[in-house]
């Protein structure tokens, strides 16, 4: 892997963990902030896509439907097919929660959701990279 590429799919991850991290701060935040900790989760499973889709060579669409991204990331790991539940869960809070009058906030039930899917989809990625494409701080992120 070219260090151009590696620095791209590492790029991406980072971004995941970073939302993942701020989802988990928001939702402890007092009050607790639910609506931008789940738009957060979301964030962090399509940056985990494009970054597996950046591994693969993928064209990298500027989309927010994340089973459109999973059906991508198929072509190269068939196992992606387990998390379209995930992604079809998770696509909403890209924008449901954003602007006023979509939606009232989310339960803490629908964040507990959103953040296992997204720190599931998050790890699945990383078990299907190389250790030198992840990133260098995966296991400080990952243990919080």
């Amino acid at each position: 892997m070219t260090d151009a590429k590696m620095q791209l799919v590492q790029s991406w991850l980072i971004k995941a963990q970073h939302d993942l991290t701020s989802a988990r701060v928001l939702a402890a935040h007092t009050p607790s902030l639910l609506e931008t900790a789940i738009y957060h989760c979301q964030q962090a499973a399509e940056k985990a896509l494009k970054g597996y889709l950046a591994f693969c060579d993928r064209e990298i669409e500027r989309v927010h439907d994340l089973e459109v991204l999973v059906r991508a990331a198929q072509m190269d790991a068939p196992a992606f097919v387990d998390w379209t539940a995930a992604a079809i869960r998770l696509t909403p809070y890209a924008r449901l929660y954003r602007y006023p009058g979509y939606a009232s906030e989310p339960s803490q039930q629908q964040f507990a959701q959103a953040l296992t899917d997204a720190e599931g989809l998050y790890a699945f990625v990383l078990s299907l990279l190389p250790q030198d494409a992840r990133p260098e701080s995966e296991d400080r992120d990952q243990a919080g």
